[in-house]
């Protein structure tokens, strides 16, 4: 279903489904395992650790897909099985005793895990921190306590800091932000990554400036936040490529000046070029090699590409595809500070400078395989899980 502003879900209505049972801090959970990476998710009762002091319990409203969760498919997957979502929003149930900053009862945005303390954490790029790939990728820092299904065999829970495809979800305060209490929870988990790389890298990564040209390859729900966020900025143009047909006439009712359907073998550089000449800048989310490389020598001198997209095969650039002070660079989550990006993107939202509405499909915890299959083909942009009622 698509999300209906005129009728927000409720968080009241979102049922908590924590029981005690003999462990006063035993969670009991409902949630979307992965069990093999070419099975379906099954939806299954599992039992959450016990919280450490640094630890937060939030009760989750809602939580998006992203193309990052389809990675454990692709082999990034170890022998137990696990539960996926990086994009939650939810209900602060519980924290723990060291954990400063939170108070139960707080509606929040789960982000990426980050640790704080190392060089790039402390110089404001915490999607840079030295221990990212352990904290998001790799199940953690090993400092809680392993969930378990109902036979107890061992579940992650850590993916991204958070494994919010599920009715709660176990945090840190570092990937944790406050947001008011009246902004729709349904609404925001996708600010945590999709939403947050998309707008953070046109504006801290690219810097693109009014009057500027930027070519957005792929519209999914990290390309389209790029489209909103250079239409907010003032850009002359903006570029808009991708196969789906539906995604570009939604990119341009969102502010693409032009588009470029790239399902045929037509030459990309040229139909960069003829939007109006050189582009200044160019933000991939494809991953494509190719069309990458055509973008960049589409690129007026000084031009800056940059890259999120996940190259599944080598990228080669031509031997004056850099000349004349092209940059392309990779960026992740924005090179963003969630806690300054997300309230940010919030206000612009409540401006109607950011309409989330307009991207945002829900499908209820239970219907994950078809609203996984509806993100793979294009049919929505961005597809969020809410927990059933």
């Amino acid at each position: 279903m698509s999300y209906d502003l005129a009728h927000p879900v409720l968080v009241e209505e979102i049922s908590c489904q924590v029981a005690i049972a003999g462990d006063p801090q035993m969670t009991h959970v409902t949630a979307a395992v992965l069990r093999e990476r070419d099975q379906p998710y099954e939806i299954a009762p599992i039992d959450l650790p016990e919280l450490s002091e640094h630890h937060v319990l939030v009760r989750i409203v809602g939580a998006g897909i992203c193309h990052t969760d389809l990675l454990p498919r692709q082999g990034m997957l170890g022998s137990e099985p696990v539960v996926l979502g990086h994009e939650g929003a939810g209900v602060v149930e519980r924290i723990g005793s060291a954990v400063a900053g939170l108070n139960v009862g707080d509606h929040v945005v789960l982000t990426f895990d980050s640790c704080g303390h190392c060089t790039n954490c402390l110089s404001a790029h915490p999607a840079y921190c030295e221990s990212f790939l352990i904290r998001n990728f790799l199940g953690g820092t090993g400092d809680l306590g392993p969930a378990t299904t109902t036979g107890g065999d061992p579940v992650g829970v850590r993916w991204f800091g958070q494994s919010s495809f599920a009715t709660h979800a176990i945090t840190t305060a570092r990937n944790t932000v406050v947001v008011t209490s009246d902004a729709p929870l349904e609404l925001l988990g996708p600010l945590g990554c999709s939403f947050l790389t998309g707008a953070a890298s046109v504006t801290n990564v690219l810097d693109l400036q009014r009057g500027e040209s930027v070519a957005v390859l792929g519209v999914g729900g990290v390309g389209m936040a790029a489209v909103l966020a250079a239409a907010d900025i003032g850009a002359e143009r903006i570029i808009a490529v991708d196969r789906v047909a539906a995604r570009l006439e939604l990119a341009a009712e969102l502010g693409a000046t032009h588009t470029i359907d790239a399902s045929g073998d037509d030459d990309l550089s040229l139909a960069l070029l003829g939007t109006g000449g050189a582009v200044s800048h160019v933000f991939d989310t494809t991953g494509h090699p190719r069309a990458i490389r055509a973008a960049v020598d589409a690129m007026a001198a000084r031009g800056v590409c940059a890259i999120v997209g996940v190259q599944n095969e080598d990228l080669v650039l031509g031997p004056r595809s850099l000349a004349n002070g092209k940059v392309v660079t990779a960026v992740y989550e924005g090179d963003a500070v969630p806690q300054i990006e997300i309230p940010r993107l919030i206000s612009l939202w409540r401006s109607g400078r950011f309409p989330l509405e307009r991207l945002v499909t829900t499908y209820p915890l239970s219907q994950i395989n078809q609203a996984e299959q509806d993100l793979i083909s294009g049919r929505v942009v961005k597809p969020v899980l809410l927990p059933d009622r």
